[in-house]
């Protein structure tokens, strides 16, 4: 797509998984980079992986930040706009789980949740805003298959990805007279870290090997999703191939979200 050419994109929860597909992706299409998320090294390492994609060292920016902190999000900004003066495409990726139901989460855990996978993102979103606009640019929301179903061993997660979607398409009918498109993709369970951290439960190899065997059979097509499965959601969305396109909900989780609760797939192993 000769469309991400000289582009900028920034990228939040770039240093794994799903944020690390986008920007890999994103690299190959010629697509000036901004990356952060907390572990300088992880970024490091991606950055390094978007130069043999193809990119030069003045494409590339990371800036290791937790997007929690309000002076954190105002300098992830500040830095990419000083770097490349423009921002075309916001992705934010980031996000995190906890294996809680509504009858056991914490306090502290139900705060950590919403302001990691809802609160950044909506101010992070603001001030990136005017240099969206500025642009005609897009934003894609990374949320999940649980913000449209209901999962009991992780209603919380489910709730904040179901905030982030009406944020996606309250946000999407702000932005339209603008010019400004708004999209989320929702994936399946996708390999990534998001389940092996210190939160998660499948830290264990064997452990998380199992899970992903055990959720491969509850998607249609037979498979969990890879991040490059999302990478190209994104890429679509942010493309001028999606130009009509806003206030979508973009399922990448191999037909799971069409089955009816209680019924299993007919996918043979």
């Amino acid at each position: 797509m000769d469309f991400f050419k000289g582009k900028v994109a920034l990228i939040t929860g770039a240093s794994s998984g799903i944020g690390e597909g986008v920007a890999l992706h994103l690299a190959g299409l010629g697509c000036r980079l901004s990356l952060t998320g907390r572990c300088g090294e992880n970024l490091d390492r991606v950055a390094a992986l978007c130069k043999e994609a193809g990119l030069t060292d003045a494409e590339i920016l990371t800036i290791p930040a937790d997007i929690n902190n309000d002076v954190a999000r105002k300098e992830i900004v500040e830095k990419t706009v000083d770097k490349y003066k423009d921002i075309n495409v916001l992705i934010n990726n980031a996000g995190m789980i906890h294996y809680r139901r509504v009858s056991n989460i914490t306090p502290a855990e139900y705060d950590e949740l919403f302001d990691t996978n809802v609160k950044s993102h909506v101010f992070l979103t603001q001030l990136a805003l005017p240099h969206i606009i500025k642009t005609k640019g897009s934003i894609i929301n990374t949320s999940s298959i649980c913000g449209q179903k209901a999962m009991p061993e992780v209603g919380p997660y489910c709730m904040s990805k179901s905030c982030l979607d009406m944020f996606t398409q309250c946000l999407a009918l702000e932005m339209a007279p603008h010019g400004v498109r708004v999209n989320a993709i929702n994936p399946g369970t996708v390999v990534s870290n998001i389940a092996r951290r210190l939160h998660g439960k499948y830290q264990d190899d064997e452990l998380y090997q199992q899970f992903l065997e055990t959720q491969a059979s509850a998607h249609p097509l037979g498979r969990v999703a890879l991040p490059g499965d999302c990478a190209s959601a994104v890429a679509f969305l942010a493309s001028d191939a999606a130009s009509f396109i806003t206030g979508q909900i973009l399922f990448v989780d191999g037909g799971r979200n069409c089955i009816a609760a209680g019924v299993a797939t007919n996918v043979k192993k």
